[in-house]
């Protein structure tokens, strides 16, 4: 519900130590973390947490990021927009925030949970035409996160260089192999540090 800048502050270190990809942090702390840890990659959601916003609003939440310090965006698309069938729109989307965010990373969270296999078929063909970097299971806001089997689709259905992320769902060492062996390039977990240390003391 809140992150507290003692939280922040936490996962910032801990990311340095073990050499994570990038901190995914509230927009709020955005300038705050740049200042204090120079050599972080830092990233935000914008359209957080269903994706509703206008894509006029998420432009101008991706500009104000990177202009804080951030350099990597994770977008959620509208899920309205894919329910209606509107792939153009959401592509359209996608294409606004990847010219707002330039040679940066853009991800796209298509929030799995919620979606038939159709349409995440067609989110697959959407983003890869897109050129954003990344399509990304799930924001860890909704009932549900990343699946093997999710993961083996997008592996199946995405073109060209984008990437795959896994997010949410990752409960074990295990688990985060068999979704790197699945597909995955990078996975989102809150807990996977915990689990390493957990693992080594064994």
């Amino acid at each position: 519900a809140y992150t507290t800048w003692e939280d922040i502050e936490k996962l910032c270190k801990e990311a340095i130590t073990y050499q994570m990809a990038s901190v995914c942090i509230p927009a709020c702390y955005i300038k705050q973390v740049h200042n204090e840890f120079k050599d972080l990659t830092i990233c935000t959601v914008v359209g957080f947490p269903l994706g509703y916003s206008s894509t006029e609003g998420k432009v101008t939440e991706t500009m104000q990021a990177l202009k804080d310090g951030a350099s990597e965006i994770d977008m959620v698309l509208n899920l309205c927009d894919v329910k209606n069938k509107d792939y153009h729109k959401v592509e359209q989307e996608i294409a606004a925030l990847k010219k707002a965010t330039g040679d940066h990373i853009l991800k796209v969270i298509i929030e799995t949970c919620y979606l038939t296999e159709e349409e995440k078929i067609a989110l697959c063909d959407v983003v890869s035409r897109s050129r954003a970097e990344f399509i990304k299971t799930s924001t860890g806001f909704a009932g549900g996160g990343a699946t093997l089997a999710d993961i083996r689709l997008f592996k199946k259905y995405v073109t060209g260089d984008t990437k795959i992320k896994a997010a949410g769902g990752i409960k074990s060492v295990a688990d985060a192999e068999a979704f790197l062996a699945a597909g995955a390039d990078r996975l989102g977990s809150s807990s996977l540090l915990a689990m390493l240390r957990q693992e080594i003391k064994q």
